[in-house]
């Protein structure tokens, strides 16, 4: 009967968690957490987004115990709250906390390249022979220049959404996302232009 199916179900899935918790010792659905068990992540569905600037922004890096402490990444907020240790004042990623550091997600050059300007990041990926702008090239090389920096875009598309998933929780860890960052139009084009960190080049492929 479909009683009998559901009690034989309900019993695989009882099983199956005690196995999980057994094996993991910390998660009963082998490391998924799904947002709807997470009440840090229920309470700001039901609070609904936050929308800071970038100067309220630098307000939650951890300085003030009594605030969550946010980061952002390519114009979205994430509470990393729960990695106050290392995310807080003194810890390995602070410099992260409180700003929206998407470049140096990218570049590595951390300190350096803490902006949301990612315009010509992309650079840190193509292989160290390809011809700048500027330089003279032949048609062949101007061809093979495009082909590689669409494929570095592509990987630093990769890279930011790598980042983004950690911070969403996907990774097991408790962080999730809060809201975006406002801007006003046409903020990107008063940023002066960057060149490539002195580390990124060094390590262009």
């Amino acid at each position: 009967s479909v009683v009998d199916i559901l009690r034989i179900l309900g019993g695989l899935f009882l099983l199956n968690c005690l196995l999980s918790y057994f094996i993991t010792n910390d998660s009963v659905l082998w490391g998924w957490r799904p947002w709807f068990i997470r009440p840090s992540v229920v309470m700001r569905y039901i609070k609904g987004p936050v929308y800071l600037t970038d100067a309220e922004l630098a307000e939650y890096d951890g300085s003030d115990p009594n605030k969550p402490i946010y980061l952002a990444l390519n114009g979205t907020i994430y509470d990393v709250t729960a990695g106050r240790r290392i995310y807080g004042p003194g810890g390995g990623y602070h410099v992260f906390a409180g700003k929206d550091a998407a470049r140096g997600f990218i570049t590595g050059c951390f300190a350096e390249d803490s902006t949301p300007d990612l315009r010509g990041a992309e650079w840190t990926y193509v292989p160290s022979d390809v011809p700048a702008f500027g330089e003279k090239v032949t048609p062949a090389q101007k061809s093979a220049r495009e082909q590689a920096l669409r494929q570095a875009r592509k990987q630093v598309h990769a890279t930011i959404e790598g980042w983004a998933m950690m911070f969403r929780g996907e990774g097991g860890k408790d962080y999730f996302e809060v809201g975006k960052v406002k801007r006003e139009d046409g903020w990107l084009e008063k940023l002066p232009k960057r060149t490539l960190c002195a580390q990124a080049e060094k390590n262009r492929p």
